[in-house]
Order: structure tokens, then sequence, then C-alpha cells
């Protein structure tokens, strides 16, 4: 939840980051996961995160390890916190 605005956003992960993070190593699945608790709890500026960055209008992403790195995006007022893509940075949407 977002302490500062007391709203809790919601994370919905395409079918294609899904089948990234599926056949990523478990360590990154489980960073996986806490970056996706990071996005309910505080939205979708996770300026914590490794490599943190805005790729354009209502666009970010970060790393989640040296190789792999999650996308996201989310459309301003909303709630709704679209991963689309978590994979190896090789072939990132970028």
């Amino acid at each position: 939840m977002c302490y500062i605005c007391d709203v809790s956003y919601s994370v919905k992960i395409t079918k294609k980051a899904e089948k990234g993070i599926e056949s990523a190593p478990q360590h990154i699945q489980e960073a996986f996961q806490d970056l996706t608790d990071d996005l309910v709890a505080r939205g979708p500026v996770q300026a914590g995160w490794p490599n943190y960055s805005k790729l354009g209008k209502d666009k970010y992403h970060c790393h989640l390890a040296h190789k792999w790195v999650a996308c996201w995006t989310t459309q301003k007022g909303s709630i709704i916190i679209e991963v689309y893509y978590a994979g190896s940075r090789e072939n990132a949407p970028y």
C-alpha cells in the first residue's frame, strides 16, 4: 500500500513476462516476486531497485540482477501496473 496516498496498486503480469520469468533461475524469480510486492505497495516509481529508470511516458524498468530485467507501464492516475517484460537484459524491449 502506498502510505503517502493510502492506495494499493494492482499488478497485472502479461503472458510474455510470465513466460520469461518462469524460465529464469530461482533467485531471479524471487527477486521478481519482491519487485511485484514493491509495485503493489509503492506504485510504479521504484527508485530503490538497481538501474531503475523511466523509459518514456509511463514506462519503467529495473534490473533483477546483472543480466535480468523487468519492464512495466501504467497510465497516469491509474492504480493498475502492467509488467510487460521480465527476462534477459539482451532481449529487453527498450
